[in-house]
């Protein structure tokens, strides 16, 4: 088994702590900040996909770091991920219920990235 999916494959029930303990802006960095998590929630919104899916939607991300982004997302109980049927497991990864709300920011996100890019 690869390092990544080694990574991967762990329980990750707890949430990540808040950098900034009472502070919801920090929470909400935490969990959906940086370059790439509230693309891969974009993605995953459309349909549940495999990790070389996702690559592949994502070309600028290595495994690396979108192995690290899907772990954090787990954490904070966004992403949920499957592994059914034979070995090795085919590997799914989904928007979770708690993901899904986070589905209005994305959108208007992408709106306001939109009208950003034609002013």
């Amino acid at each position: 088994m690869s390092a990544s999916k080694k990574a991967l494959s762990g329980n990750h029930e707890h949430a990540r702590p808040n950098p900034v303990e009472g502070c919801p802006l920090t929470a909400a960095f935490a969990a959906i900040g940086g370059k790439w998590k509230l693309i891969i929630i974009y993605w995953l919104a459309e349909s549940p996909k495999h990790f070389a899916a996702l690559r592949k939607a994502m070309p600028g991300i290595s495994q690396k770091v979108l192995t690290q982004q899907l772990r954090e997302l787990m954490s904070d109980g966004l992403v949920n991920r499957d592994a059914k049927g034979a070995v090795p497991a085919p590997v799914v990864y989904s928007l979770s219920d708690y993901g899904r709300s986070v589905l209005p920011l994305v959108e208007d996100v992408r709106k306001w990235g939109r009208a950003h890019l034609s002013r």
